[in-house]
């Protein structure tokens, strides 16, 4: 089992910046995707950005240029700087982590932080 636990959402004016945290605890294998993902009221979760253990990283379009996803393998955490950030970007955000056990793959979700970008 894997938990993650997501910080760092809040309340922002459009053109704004928020770093989004996740720590990852728990059965967490050398080889796996982190992600953020976000949800709007009556809308289905959406991917934003990924990160492989070994760095690779892949974006919504809808955030290259102003999201960043990186990693610290050795904390096993997943951070998200979100820059010029607009009220579009207002959603649920969760961190997902993905690896294979014994040739299944395991999705993983955190709990969700709420991010609001006023106009």
């Amino acid at each position: 089992q894997v938990q993650l636990v997501e910080s760092g959402g809040g309340l922002v004016q459009a053109g704004e910046s928020l770093r989004l945290s996740c720590a990852a605890s728990g059965s967490i294998f050398s080889f796996n995707y982190m992600g953020w993902y976000r949800q709007a009221p009556g809308k289905q979760r959406e991917l934003v950005a990924v990160i492989t253990s070994g760095g690779s990283t892949n974006y919504a379009d809808y955030v290259k240029g102003r999201f960043t996803i990186s990693r610290d393998n050795a904390k096993n955490t997943v951070a998200l700087q979100m820059n010029s950030l607009k009220p579009e970007d207002t959603c649920v955000y969760y961190c997902n982590l993905v690896q294979f056990e014994q040739l299944v793959k395991r999705d993983y979700w955190g709990q969700g932080t709420q991010v609001t970008v006023s106009s």
